[in-house]
């Protein structure tokens, strides 16, 4: 799909999807960010584009000399794993409840964390080094600093998952999505926050846009925890799918993973883009650059994407990071009932009470169509189905 081009304030917004389909809240927030006088050549909006805090989920903007923390998002370094399994659709059992549950047992959900640390030197080998960084974030976080020792490997809630999926050739993979937990979520509120007292930042259209300017202290202290905080959310994944593939060794003897592909997609990006220098934010998008190995996600009952990057300059080389909400939290909790959700879910071993309605597939955009509205910006690699979806 060839991109659509929307006149900004100060910069265009370029979007694959159809503008019409975008919410009334989620254009102005986006006219907003094209307004900015940081923000660089133009907005890139994904199609599975919806209206978030500040800055819209599924947007890739550029900036001179300035970042924009909510247009990262709160769940600093949020993203995806996912691993191919030699395993096939006939080496799993009838009933897969049972695997369900001991995956459930390894990986604490929601609110849960590890009783014990639970990474390794099998995730990786500079742990010490790792920790020793927590104590030079700012000191708003130093109280929970046992909180996120024990978060490392956890899922958390939400549309949070871990899945068993076969693919179009009923092959085996293991995918799941999380990031920076409770850690990140309390670095991105403070940062927030800072920004939104400095004042350059007080004649602003939404407060929430608020920015850091480069060579400023401010600037330096986010950077610096941002960076942090998305390192752990690459180790949190890591760990999380060592911990998954340790319980499939268990149950399958034979079993051997591929190389793992990770993709953030809540993150800040150093990079060069028609020949400039600049900061690129994707909130609710990964990157696309040509040959890059990438990760789209539907909803728990429909279907996923692995995907290759075609490198496509004018959406600073990003795609969409899923399918998108079509509806809000509370619209889908009100619409639909535990009984549309077992329906939506049939074939699936999931939860499927009322306290994952909200992430019912229908409150979800359609996955294909998304996928088909970025045909120029990734290429499709394989297409998964879940059998097993762990929610928090």
């Amino acid at each position: 799909m060839a991109a659509t081009t929307v006149p900004g304030k100060h910069v265009d917004i370029r979007m694959w999807t159809r503008p019409e389909t975008i919410e009334e809240q989620a254009m102005r927030q986006l006219q907003n960010i094209a307004a900015l006088p940081w923000t660089f050549k133009h907005v890139a909006v994904m199609p599975d584009v919806h209206y978030g805090k500040g800055a819209t989920v599924g947007s890739v903007i550029a900036m001179r000399d300035a970042v924009s923390p909510a247009a990262v998002g709160v769940d600093i370094g949020c993203g995806m794993t996912a691993v191919r399994t030699s395993l096939r659709a006939e080496d799993l059992p009838d009933s897969l409840s049972r695997l369900r549950s001991l995956l459930e047992r390894e990986v604490p959900v929601g609110f849960g964390q590890h009783r014990a640390t639970a990474f390794t030197n099998r995730d990786a080998s500079d742990w010490d080094a790792f920790w020793r960084r927590f104590d030079e974030l700012t000191p708003a976080v130093k109280a929970n600093s046992a909180k996120a020792l024990h978060q490392m490997g956890t899922l958390g809630g939400g549309n949070h998952f871990i899945e068993v999926c076969l693919d179009t050739d009923k092959q085996v993979w293991v995918m799941l999505h999380s990031g920076s937990r409770g850690i990140g979520n309390l670095l991105a509120q403070h940062h927030i926050e800072v920004a939104q007292r400095l004042a350059h930042n007080q004649s602003l259209p939404d407060p929430d846009l608020a920015v850091f300017l480069a060579h400023t202290p401010q600037m330096k202290a986010y950077r610096h925890d941002l960076f942090w905080a998305q390192d752990y959310a690459r180790r949190n994944r890591a760990v999380m799918m060592r911990l998954v593939c340790d319980v499939l060794r268990k149950q399958f003897r034979q079993i051997s993973f591929d190389e793992p592909i990770s993709a953030h997609h809540n993150y800040v990006a150093e990079e060069t883009h028609f020949g400039e220098e600049v900061l690129v934010t994707r909130k609710g998008a990964i990157r696309a650059g040509r040959g890059e190995m990438g990760i789209i996600p539907g909803s728990m009952g429909t279907g996923s994407y692995i995907v290759r990057g075609l490198g496509n300059p004018d959406s600073f080389e990003s795609a969409s990071h899923g399918a998108g909400r079509r509806m809000s939290r509370n619209k889908a909790r009100k619409q639909f009932t535990e009984a549309d959700l077992a329906a939506q879910t049939a074939g699936v071993e999931c939860r499927k009470d009322s306290g994952v309605v909200d992430e019912i597939p229908a409150a979800y955009k359609d996955i294909d169509e998304v996928i088909r509205n970025q045909d120029d910006l990734v290429e499709i690699v394989a297409k998964l189905k879940q059998v097993i979806c762990i929610k928090g």
